[in-house]
Parts: C-alpha cells; sequence; structure tokens
C-alpha cells in the first residue's frame, strides 16, 4: 500500500500595509476531519474568520506559523520577506508535508515539491484553511500594537494604507512598526529630514 502523501497549503498575509510584520500560515488538514466554509479569509467576516480559524487548528493534522518581521521587509523587500514567511510557517510544521501548495505565482525555497496555484485561498481547501489563519492572527497582532501606538487606527485597518492612516503617519510620524521601505512612509520620512 502506497504511504500516505502529506499535503500542505501555504498562504501569507500582509503584503500591502505600511505597519507591521508579514504573517504566513502552513496547513496540512486531516482528510477525515473535514471543516466546512474553507476559503479566501479576505471573503468571510472577522467573525466567521475566528471561528473557522479555531475550528482548523483544532481539526488539521498540523498547522504553523511563520513571519517576516519589518526590519527583514525592509532590508529585502516585501516579496522576499513574503516567500521567508511562507518557508519559515513550512519549516514549523510539526510533520514534514511531501508536497506543498501555495498561495500565489512563486514559490519559497522549500525542500520538498511544491507549486504556485494563482487564486489557490479560493480553489484549494487548504490553502484557504492557511490564509484564514494567518489572517487572524495578524490581525490579532495589529489589535494588539494599536493600544502600544494609539492614534495610527491601526485595529480598524490592520496598516493597510488607508487615508486615515497616511493622514496619522503625517501627523504622528513614523513608528518603530512602520515599513520604512514602503514609498508613502518613506516619503514622509524624506520631507521631515
Amino acid at each position: 500500500m502506497s504511504k500516505q502523501k502529506w499535503i500542505a497549503g501555504v498562504d501569507e498575509v500582509g503584503r500591502g500595509p505600511l505597519a507591521g510584520a508579514v504573517v504566513a500560515a502552513a496547513v496540512i488538514l486531516d482528510p477525515d476531519n473535514p471543516i466546512t466554509g474553507l476559503t479566501d479569509s479576505k471573503k468571510l467576516t472577522e467573525k466567521k474568520r475566528e471561528i473557522l480559524s479555531s475550528e482548523i487548528k483544532q481539526k488539521s493534522l498540523c498547522w504553523a506559523l511563520g513571519r517576516a518581521e519589518i526590519e527583514e521587509i525592509d532590508e529585502i523587500n516585501i516579496l522576499q520577506a513574503s516567500l521567508l514567511a511562507m518557508k519559515r510557517a513550512v519549516e514549523a510544521l510539526s510533520t514534514e508535508p511531501d508536497h506543498c501548495l501555495i498561495d500565489g505565482n512563486r514559490c519559497p525555497d522549500l525542500k520538498c515539491s511544491s507549486e504556485a496555484i494563482v487564486k489557490g485561498d479560493l480553489k484549494i481547501q487548504s490553502i484557504g484553511a492557511a490564509s484564514i489563519i494567518a489572517k487572524v492572527a495578524r490581525d490579532n497582532e495589529m489589535v494588539e500594537l494599536d493600544s502600544r501606538y494609539p492614534g495610527y487606527g491601526l485595529a480598524k485597518h490592520k496598516g493597510y494604507p488607508t487615508k486615515f492612516h497616511i493622514q496619522a503617519l503625517e501627523d504622528l510620524g513614523v513608528t518603530p512598526i512602520h515599513r520604512t521601505s514602503f514609498a508613502p512612509v518613506r516619503k514622509i520620512l524624506e520631507r521631515s529630514v
């Protein structure tokens, strides 16, 4: 009998924001313990994501998070940082996958085989699961950062470049959690020199 193949779904969250880390997740689902409603995390309400996130953590064979910090994003660029976060998530899994399905059009450098699937979080359940737990983890982090850096509205926009966020950067200045390599942040820093 052929050995069961472990296939992990991998996705990252937080490429677009001006603040915070980029967070990735890798999930190996349990075929005998299905989860209903897995899809792209952006298609779900916050409450539904929270519920699904804990269900995924309970029912999947294994899951892990990986991240790339602000300094890494500024140093190696957001694409490379996203790939690094995904690689870290896969390497943190308690079961080593035989194959990884990656959301997007690029694969991180992994020990196992992998394939990139554009809009994978809509098509592949394990990628949808990864997108949900990564999003919930990052959103919770931004809520926590909001209490440390009040006035930027991080709990609301999660670090994305909203009009409010950019105005807050103009008024309050750039914090250590802002990505200085991102144009809106860089421009404000250049003006304040």
